[in-house]
């Protein structure tokens, strides 16, 4: 299993989680996030953002499912500017349901 975290634009996040819905994943988990990149925050004129508002979604999947997720988060979210986000896959050992105690997704 990978756990897939990518950090997106607010306003893309709902287009990423449709998508993701509609090729057969609507399970994850929203979060409001700041933070700042590379570019350490942006500028416009006098008027200096430090820390910009993203959303991090989390998706845990199996391994051969990884690349179409990422390929369709990368889709949506795109905007071709900076700051449209990262995209992390990290191993994932195991996973449990806590109402069922089953061990797996």
């Amino acid at each position: 299993m990978k756990m897939i975290r990518a950090i997106v634009r607010p306003e893309k996040a709902e287009e990423v989680v449709d998508a993701l819905s509609e090729a057969g994943f609507p399970a994850l988990t929203k979060i409001d996030v700041i933070g700042r990149g590379k570019q350490k925050g942006l500028q416009f004129d006098d008027i200096y953002y430090d820390e910009i508002p993203k959303t991090m979604l989390l998706i845990v999947t199996e391994e051969e499912s990884t690349e179409k997720l990422v390929d369709i988060i990368n889709e949506k979210a795109f905007t071709g500017n900076f700051g449209d986000g990262k995209i992390f896959i990290s191993p994932v050992e195991s996973a449990y349901t806590v109402r069922t105690r089953e061990k797996g997704l």
